[in-house]
């Protein structure tokens, strides 16, 4: 039998509609398709969770123990599957001891290299880890930051202490600390702060230790020396064994601390020891904190003959973050703070350098975050990937990724139930002639807003200097839509989502972060329609609302309301069975008595968001709300949808849905919102932008996709460059006028869009 394709038959995981299909080994397949069409659901959710399955199932059980459980997919057969790498945009696991530099192994290359060839000679490559005890900083225990009390969120400094200046709960007037300050006798307790000398005030702070030689009567007898409130507050609460601020007076520790850099190692997370070790001018720390192309050219001046492999391996790895465009970061930068598109980068980097091949690459939009510009150069890694013998899968809406692959896999028609089949196997010439959503897209005629509508006013911001911002002076329009556009690094992000909201504190945000939920949260849960529904339901039947919800009095007590009973085999993967009390309705038998327009609280929340709208006509409240998920073209997902089985670009939408309330006058600021979209979604998302434009608001969006930028009434592209190549105005003006700007990245690619 010929293994040259993976072969899948009868495939019905979630909405898939029992298909089967072969897959080209050793090719780049592209699966393409609207959001919630079924394309995760075949890639991660068949292929991958099989591949993973099978895979885990070698090892003993001992260790399989311990490895994630995959249950087997729904599907009659699949068949010569390799073991598969999965690249997801899930964030990169670990906390705030994980950076850039661990993640990719490249600082554990680096401490290798200063224990080889660093003068002096301080040990070997453990010292140099801010997550060991011998290197890490004494004073903030290698995490870069301390806790940092903000004093004049502290004190009222027109008040006295008498008076009530000290603000802070156990300090203040009344609290058995409050005497140590107001009877030292160091100040007058009736003067107020603001009035104090610079002695009296730098006493009341600071002093510490202080033998005091004539306290007032109150002064308590048994305390010797005095200490000053800052030095006082770090020990009664900063110390590393304190509990105090996850206690009663969390609230109030939120209020006055800030994270601030650490004072002794400057943010550095590493001892005097470690960042006195040097090759050539620069220690550890320094290297961490540079660019990747200037760390990269520091690397290549080393030519001690000790460091010739480490060099070697270093230079490649700082080269494959160049390739994969994550060429602004610096080492010590946060992986929590890595958007989802640059921790999927991350990831790659790691098996760019693997010799390994015959492997499965699965990756998930890994065009997120990318400028046009870039994804040229993740193009040229995924050509990388098939040349060493690998078969690569990607689920992608972006035409440019698209436009690279061997294989077209296109599904629909359309998405939930209407989704789940193939509607297209071939080649991109094929698709172009394809009569599906993905081929008619791909096809139509492309233009440009030529007649962008005028502003209204403008919203200022002078001199911004946030992150690698430097001094930008812009003018937004308001009564527009402007969009931000530029590459990923540019300073996009630091103007909008860092300087924008000081200025206007009450815009509305919509951001990519996650939608949090239990696995019982459902889309009716988090929209927050299910409590007026329950209410309905109470209010017809004279019974108690808590009655309809299956998380309390009406769930099913087999399951708890869950609607499915779960086994765990310890060794093996667990098994997951329908409960047979509730046959997976999740609430009892006496709940599903009661009915409301002929229809029992499962039957209401099993209708569609389109069937549901004339079901609640009743209530302004609930038909609203789904109206304007249908408005954002999630008209064919069911009100109990749980949140855990929504794709990437339906949970963006329900975010968008919930904000789309008739404001009129308000500033809306949108990061990339057609992450995860179809093209199809994305002329759908227009139309609704338009909406918001036309009532009066204004609109700005973060945003790299071209029929988006084409689109604009107004463009600000940042750049030239990432990270200190970035952070100014590149640009400003309409779609026509960019088409015309010679220094502008976005207006090339905005000409080869149109042209």
């Amino acid at each position: 039998m010929r293994k040259d394709h993976i072969i899948i038959k009868g495939a019905r995981e979630h909405n898939l509609k029992n298909i089967s299909l072969r897959i080209p080994k050793n090719r780049i397949t592209v699966f393409t398709g609207v959001s919630g069409s079924g394309k995760s659901s075949l890639v991660f959710d068949t292929i991958a969770a099989e591949s993973q399955r099978q895979l885990n199932e070698t090892f003993p059980s001992f260790i399989r123990h311990r490895l994630p459980h995959y249950g087997q997919p729904e599907a009659d057969e699949l068949q010569n599957l390799s073991p598969a790498v999965i690249v997801d945009q899930k964030p990169i696991g670990g906390n705030a001891r994980s950076t850039v530099g661990t993640a990719t192994d490249i600082f554990t290359l680096l401490r290798l290299l200063f224990s080889r060839i660093g003068e002096p000679f301080i040990g070997y490559s453990d010292i140099f880890s801010f997550n060991h005890p011998n290197g890490m900083c004494p004073e903030c225990d290698g995490l870069g930051q301390v806790s940092v009390l903000d004093t004049d969120l502290f004190f009222d400094t027109t008040k006295s202490l008498n008076g009530g200046a000290i603000l802070f709960p156990t300090f203040a007037k009344g609290g058995w600390r409050f005497s140590r300050y107001a009877c030292s006798n160091l100040f007058d307790p009736d003067k107020k702060l603001e009035d104090y000398t610079e002695e009296e005030w730098h006493n009341l702070l600071y002093a510490d230790n202080i033998r005091l030689t004539d306290p007032l009567p109150c002064w308590p007898q048994s305390q010797k020396f005095y200490e000053g409130i800052v030095p006082r507050f770090k020990r009664s609460y900063l110390a590393k064994d304190s509990k105090a601020m996850t206690g009663k007076y969390k609230a109030d520790f939120e209020k006055i601390l800030t994270r601030g850099k650490c004072p002794s190692c400057k943010g550095s997370r590493l001892n005097e020891k470690v960042r006195s070790c040097r090759i050539g001018k620069y220690n550890i720390a320094d290297c961490a904190a540079m660019e990747i192309p200037v760390l990269a050219d520091f690397i290549a001046t080393i030519t001690d003959h000790r460091a010739v492999t480490m060099v070697k391996a270093i230079r490649e790895r700082l080269q494959h973050m160049t390739d994969i465009g994550l060429h602004y970061l610096t080492l010590d930068r946060e992986t929590g703070s890595l958007s989802g598109g640059e921790s999927q980068r991350i990831k790659m980097v790691r098996h760019l350098g693997s010799s390994l091949s015959d492997m499965t690459y699965i990756l998930d939009e890994p065009s997120i975050g990318l400028h046009p510009r870039d994804v040229h150069q993740l193009n040229q890694l995924l050509f990388q990937l098939r040349d060493k013998g690998n078969t690569v899968l990607v689920v992608e809406h972006d035409p440019d990724v698209i436009a690279v692959a061997d294989h077209v896999v296109d599904m629909g028609p359309r998405a939930g139930t209407e989704g789940g089949r193939i509607v297209f196997e071939g080649t991109l010439e094929e698709l172009q002639e394809a009569d599906t959503l993905t081929g008619r897209y791909w096809s139509r005629k492309r233009t440009i807003n030529d007649l962008p509508r005028p502003a209204s006013g403008s919203i200022s911001i002078k001199n911004a200097k946030l992150h690698n911002l430097r001094n930008v002076n812009v003018e937004i329009p308001t009564g527009v839509m402007t969009v931000v556009t530029g590459v990923a690094g540019s300073g996009k992000s630091s103007l909008v989502n860092g300087v924008l909201p000081k200025q206007v504190p009450t815009a509305v945000r919509i951001s990519q972060s996650a939608i949090t939920g239990s696995k019982r949260s459902h889309m009716a849960t988090y929209t927050g329609i299910f409590d007026e529904i329950r209410e309905m339901f109470a209010r017809h039947n004279r019974v108690k609302a808590a009655l309809f919800s299956s998380n309390s009095e009406g769930g099913c007590p087999v399951c708890k309301g869950v609607g499915e009973i779960t086994l765990d085999l310890a060794f093996m993967d667990p098994i997951t069975t329908i409960c047979e009390e509730c046959g997976g309705k999740r609430y009892k038998a006496e709940t599903l008595q009661y009915r409301y327009n002929g229809k029992n609280i499962y039957e209401t929340i099993r209708q569609t968001v389109s069937e549901a709208i004339p079901f609640f006509a009743s209530s302004p409240a609930i038909s609203g709300m789904l109206e304007r998920l249908a408005d954002v073209g999630l008209g064919y997902l069911t009100l109990g949808q749980p949140l855990s089985t929504l794709s990437g670009g339906e949970r963006q939408r329900i975010k968008l849905a919930m904000r789309l309330e008739d404001a009129a006058n308000q500033v809306f600021v949108m990061d990339e919102p057609t992450t995860g979209l179809h093209m199809s979604d994305v002329e759908r998302l227009l139309g609704i932008f338009r909406r918001i434009v036309d009532r009066g608001n204004t609109l700005i969006v973060v945003e790299h996709n071209l029929d988006i930028v084409s689109q604009a009434d107004h463009i600000i592209d940042m750049g030239p460059g990432a990270g200190r190549d970035g952070g100014t105005i590149v640009f400003q003006g309409t779609p026509a006028q960019l088409l015309t700007h010679p220094g502008s990245q976005t207006g090339r690619f905005l000409r080869a869009y149109i042209g």
